[in-house]
C-alpha cells in the first residue's frame, strides 16, 4: 500500500523533468522514517524520565530534527526546498540522483510523510476513541459545550480587536489571527490526558467532549474567514452547510452506536482469518473520517467518533490490544512531524522583521493561554472539578492552528509579522500544555478511585516509571507502550 502511494505520489508530483525512480523515492521515505522514530523514541524517553508526558519529548524531537535546528526532516511547507533536506542531500551524493530530479524526490517523499502523519493522527484519534466512554461524554456535554463556545469566543474576539486597536491590524487579517486562537489540538490533549491516566476523570472527559466541539466549531470559523478572505463577503451557504453537515454527522454518529454494535460484532464472528477484527474496524473508521471529510469537516473527527462507537461493543478490549501496536508505528511520525514543522528562527529578535512579530506573539499568546482557562471556570453543576485542568486542556493549538495557518499563509492575507506572531502562539501553546497539564493534576489524584455510579470502579497498576489509573474494563499499557504511542 505504501509503495503504491509512494509510486503514485512520486508520478503525480512530476513536472516536465524526469521524475526520480521510485527506488529512491522510496529510500527518502525510509531514512525519513529512520529519523522520525529515532527523535521520537529518544525525545519520548529522555522526556519520560523527566516526568513529562512523552508526547512533549516527541514535539521536540521533531523541532530538532525539523527546519529549526538539523534538517534532517524538512517540509515544502515551511518554505524549504530540496537544497535544505540533508537527506536529499546524502541521496544525491551516494545514489545517481540527479539534480534535476531532485526536487521531484523532495516533494514526493514530504508527500509520502505527511500522508502518514495524517494517518497517525487519524489512527490516534480511532485510538482515543476506544478508550472513552460515550455515555460519560454525554453526561459531561452541556458542559462540554459551554467550554467549548466560551474558549471558541473570548480568544476570537479578544484577538482580534486587540490586533485592530493596539496594532492597527486591517480586519480581515486581524479577524484571520483571531481565528486561530480559537483552535484546540484534541490530538495533543488526549494523548497527554491518556499518559498521566486522567482521560476518564470528570475533568477529562470535559476536556475531550469541548474539544471535539472546538473543533467544529473552529472549522466553522475557519470556512467563514477563508472565505473572507478570498472575496472579502461571508458566503453564508456555506456557513449553514457547515452548521449542518457537523451537527448531523455528530448526532449521527452517536445514534449510529445504538444500532451498529451488534451487526459489527456479528460480522467480526463470521471472519477466519488474520485481522478479523482489527480490518473490519479500520475499514469503519476510515469510512467515518472519509465521510467527516466529505462534508468539509476534520478527517480526525469522524475518527473519534467511530471509536466512540465501538467503544459499546463486547469486541472493545480486545480490539484496543491490536491497535497499540499499530498506533505505536504512526502516531509517532505525526508528533515529530508536527515539531518538524515549525520554525523556531522566527524567535530571534535580532532579525529586524522578527521583532514587529515577537511583540505581536506575545500579545497573542497571552490571550491564548487566558482565553482558553477561563473557560474551565465556566463549568457549572459541579461541586469537585478541577476547572483549572480543564482550561490548561484546552490550550494546546497544535496541527489544528498549523492547518489555520497554512489557510491563512496560502490566501496571502497575512503579513510576515503576522505570521511569525501566530506561528509562536502555536509553539508556545503546543510546548507549554503538556507539562502545565502534569501540574495541574496533582500527583495524589492518580491514587483516587472514581465513584462506582460516575466513571466505575477503578485500580491503580504501577508500572515501571509511573502511577497509571484506568477503569476496570479499559485496557491499560504500560508506559513505555505509552510512550511509543506519542
Amino acid at each position: 500500500m505504501v509503495l503504491n502511494l509512494i509510486t503514485f505520489s512520486s508520478s503525480l508530483l512530476a513536472t516536465e523533468t524526469e521524475a526520480p525512480e521510485s527506488s529512491l523515492v522510496v529510500a527518502g521515505v525510509l531514512l525519513s522514517l529512520v529519523i522520525v522514530y529515532f527523535a521520537s523514541k529518544i525525545g519520548g524517553e529522555l522526556s519520560n524520565r523527566a516526568g513529562l508526558p512523552a508526547v512533549l519529548g516527541e514535539l521536540v524531537g521533531g523541532v530538532v530534527v525539523g527546519i529549526s535546528v538539523l534538517h534532517l526532516l524538512v517540509f515544502p511547507e515551511s518554505g524549504a526546498d530540496s537544497s535544505s533536506s540533508l537527506i536529499i542531500s546524502f541521496l544525491e551524493t551516494t545514489t545517481k540522483l540527479t539534480p534535476e530530479s531532485a526536487e521531484n524526490l523532495f516533494q514526493a517523499q514530504s508527500e509520502v510523510i505527511s500522508v502518514l502523519s495524517e494517518l497517525g493522527v487519524i489512527i490516534l484519534l480511532f485510538e482515543i476513541g476506544l478508550e472513552s466512554n460515550l455515555k460519560e461524554l454525554l453526561a459531561v456535554g452541556m458542559q462540554a459545550s459551554v467550554v467549548a463556545i466560551i474558549g471558541v469566543t473570548v480568544p476570537f474576539a479578544a484577538g482580534t480587536a486587540g490586533l485592530m486597536m493596539l496594532f492597527g491590524i486591517s480586519a480581515v487579517p486581524a479577524i484571520f489571527a483571531g481565528a486561530a486562537l480559537t483552535a484546540t489540538s484534541i490530538g495533543i490533549t488526549s494523548k497527554v490526558l491518556s499518559e498521566i491516566g486522567q482521560l476518564n476523570t470528570k475533568e477529562g472527559q470535559i476536556i475531550l467532549g469541548a474539544a471535539v466541539i472546538d473543533d467544529v466549531l473552529g472549522i466553522i470559523v475557519l470556512a467563514v474567514v477563508a472565505s473572507l478572505a478570498k472575496t472579502g463577503e461571508v458566503d453564508v451557504a456555506n456557513v449553514v452547510f457547515l452548521i449542518i453537515s457537523a451537527s448531523t454527522f455528530l448526532l449521527g454518529a452517536i445514534a449510529l452506536g445504538n444500532v451498529f454494535n451488534n451487526s459489527f460484532v456479528a460480522v467480526v464472528e463470521r471472519l477466519k482469518t488474520r485481522g478479523e477484527l482489527v480490518i473490519p474496524a479500520f475499514i469503519f473508521a476510515f469510512v467515518m473520517a472519509y465521510l467527516a471529510a466529505a462534508v468539509q469537516l476534520e478527517a480526525i473527527l469522524g475518527a473519534f467518533a467511530a471509536g466512540l462507537v465501538l467503544e459499546e461493543t463486547d469486541k472493545r478490549k480486545e480490539l484496543q490490544k491490536q491497535i497499540i501496536p499499530i498506533a505505536d508505528i504512526l502516531v509517532p511520525i505525526f508528533f515529530v512531524t508536527v515539531g518538524a514543522q515549525t520554525d523556531l528562527r522566527v524567535l530571534n529578535p535580532a532579525i529586524p522583521s522578527n521583532r514587529e512579530g515577537f511583540i505581536m506573539a506575545v500579545f497573542l499568546i497571552v490571550v491564548a493561554i487566558l482565553g482558553k482557562v477561563i473557560t474551565g471556570f465556566s463549568v457549572f453543576g459541579e461541586a469537585k472539578v478541577n476547572r483549572l485542568a480543564i482550561g490548561v486542556g484546552m490550550i494546546p493549538r497544535g496541527e489544528v492552528g498549523l492547518v489555520f495557518l497554512g489557510i491563512g499563509s496560502a490566501t496571502g492575507v497575512l503579513s510576515e509579522p503576522l505570521e511569525a506572531a501566530i506561528i509562536l502562539m502555536v509553539i508556545l501553546t503546543t510546548f507549554l500544555a503538556p507539562p502545565l497539564l502534569r501540574f495541574v493534576f496533582p500527583q495524589e489524584d492518580k491514587l483516587a478511585t472514581s465513584t462506582p455510579g460516575n466513571l466505575g470502579e477503578s485500580m491503580v497498576m504501577e508500572t515501571s516509571n509511573s502511577m497509571v489509573p484506568a477503569s476496570s474494563d479499559t485496557v491499560i499499557s504500560d508506559s513505555s507502550s505509552s510512550s511509543g504511542n506519542g
